[in-house]
């Protein structure tokens, strides 16, 4: 299995693109996310893959910098499907207000051929909290982040000899996620700055946390490998570097700093 970082920054990014990602085992992809527009389309094309690998979407909320993509990426589903050049359904899941948004986004600006294509391209998967799926061939258990901007789900995949995968979307840290987070043998988790720049950036403000407030819980619920995306991009080439100086302070598994495109084998 391997992921592959199509974008790596937060909703005001403009040196690279907003977070999204694929999970992928072997020929089979499980995207999350799509970031803020067509942009997505791009990052698919130079990472080796197309809308008609895709089979599988998972959408954590509504906001516009992880929504839009997943508009383009459904949009171009249905015109290979109208060429038959797409097989079979896009499964999309998400919370039931996300579900609705993006439907109703589809019939207001699809062209009318496509919107008559949705039924035979997309299935809707409305999701709870603790509801668990088959995805890749795996369990995954979706849940509630408990934001208190709109509401949210990251989700919790299992892995061989009984270790796990958890995302836990593009907020910070929850204690309800506790039982999905602790002993995790890879976890995603925002970053939006570094804490030395905490009164540049002002992550609190946006329900976000810093690298070292990332990597303090991540040591604390003793996670062997993090991976911290949705930063800002004020200094992109040194973001790397930078972020795991601070973060290896706090954080002595192995810590992942991706640039868009980056691929990590888990």
């Amino acid at each position: 299995m391997q992921i592959t970082m199509l974008g790596t920054g937060s909703a005001m990014v403009t040196e690279c693109y907003t977070t999204c990602f694929l999970i992928s085992d072997n020929d089979k992809h499980f995207m999350v996310d799509g970031g803020g527009g067509n942009m997505v389309l791009r990052q698919l094309k130079y990472a080796g893959y197309h809308c008609m690998d895709i089979h599988e979407i998972f959408v954590t909320h509504k906001h516009i910098d992880h929504l839009m993509g997943v508009i383009w990426v459904i949009r171009t589903i249905c015109q290979c499907k109208g060429k038959g050049s797409y097989n079979g359904k896009v499964n999309v899941y998400a919370h039931e207000e996300v579900i609705g948004l993006i439907k109703e986004m589809l019939g207001k600006l699809l062209w009318k051929e496509q919107i008559n294509l949705l039924d035979q391209c997309v299935c809707w998967n409305v999701v709870e909290d603790g509801e668990k799926r088959e995805i890749l061939g795996r369990e995954v258990t979706f849940f509630d982040i408990q934001s208190i901007k709109d509401r949210q789900f990251g989700f919790c995949i299992e892995l061989e000899d009984g270790e796990k995968l958890t995302c836990c979307g593009d907020e910070s840290y929850h204690p309800c996620e506790r039982v999905y987070v602790e002993n995790s043998k890879w976890l995603l988790h925002e970053a939006f700055c570094l804490h030395s720049q905490a009164d540049i950036f002002n992550p609190y403000e946006k329900h976000h946390k810093t690298v070292k407030d990332a990597c303090e819980m991540a040591e604390e619920l003793k996670v062997k490998n993090l991976i911290l995306y949705h930063t800002e991009d004020s200094d992109l080439k040194n973001r790397k570097d930078s972020y795991y100086k601070e973060g290896s302070r706090y954080y002595h598994g192995n810590l992942y700093i991706p640039e868009d495109l980056e691929t990590i084998l888990l």
